[in-house]
């Protein structure tokens, strides 16, 4: 775990994302050893979030899995932002009619992206990301296009750039280039620098005027995608985040 300002919310917070990740109820023991705690520290954070009905104990395995708590702080932040309902129409569009993994991700400022809807296609390429991944904000397509339109000074981004991992890591004046190429052409593209052999596009979302505040992403192997056809997908793109942005700006 990372130190925080705040260590017990950063425990909790730890403890809810390690539950959402597993697909079994986890004992105290391992939850305690995957997070790196003492288990009597462990022990008395997951005794608070089962109180908050975050957590659901299971008298008889001694066993931990999310609560029901979770589902209503889920329904609110639907309610809060619609985006996941409204995307996942021209999400299942796009990834039927091109054959690729779709997502729809929130974008958190400089931070972070997360992925709140998925969409995937009849391709042979599967990736394993599910509704909840977080991914570095700059990263890959999506980044291009948080530098593109959030009217940013990209020297300022450098710190940032330069922190990123990728597979095939373009240097600073690549990437600056075709932070301008996305901002002329409404979308982004990577065509194998975060991920080998995989091209990953996006197109930015406005909630309201100014930055994005989602953005619609298409992922395929590249050698099924040649430039023909991420012309294509990226216009498909652009128009799939402009219905979207009308719909949230109505609201």
């Amino acid at each position: 775990m990372k130190d925080s300002k705040a260590p017990a919310i950063a425990r909790a917070a730890a403890v809810l994302r390690l539950l959402g990740h597993s697909d079994v109820p986890l004992g105290l023991q391992p939850i305690a050893r995957e997070l790196g705690l003492v288990p009597s520290t462990c022990l008395y954070v997951l005794r608070a979030l089962v109180e908050e009905e975050l957590v659901s104990l299971d008298p008889a395995t001694k066993r931990y899995s999310l609560g029901s708590g979770v589902l209503s702080l889920a329904r609110h932040w639907l309610q809060r932002d619609p985006f996941a309902s409204l995307a996942q129409p021209a999400l299942a569009e796009l990834a039927a009619r091109f054959a690729v993994t779709c997502i729809g991700v929130e974008i958190s400022g400089l931070e972070r992206i997360t992925a709140v809807a998925v969409a995937e296609g009849a391709g042979n390429f599967r990736l394993s990301t599910e509704v909840g991944s977080r991914f570095p904000a700059l990263l890959s397509a999506t980044g291009r296009c948080i530098a593109a339109f959030g009217n940013h000074d990209l020297e300022r981004l450098r710190p940032r750039f330069e922190k990123l991992r990728w597979d095939n890591p373009p240097d600073f004046a690549l990437w600056s280039a075709q932070v301008q190429e996305t901002r002329a052409q409404g979308y982004a593209a990577d065509v194998g620098h975060y991920i080998a052999g995989v091209t990953v596009m996006a197109a930015p979302v406005y909630r309201t005027a100014g930055a994005p505040s989602h953005a619609l992403v298409a992922l395929a192997l590249s050698r099924t995608l040649d430039e023909d056809a991420r012309l294509l997908l990226g216009k498909a793109l652009v128009e799939g985040a402009q219905t979207v942005t009308r719909q949230l700006g109505n609201m």
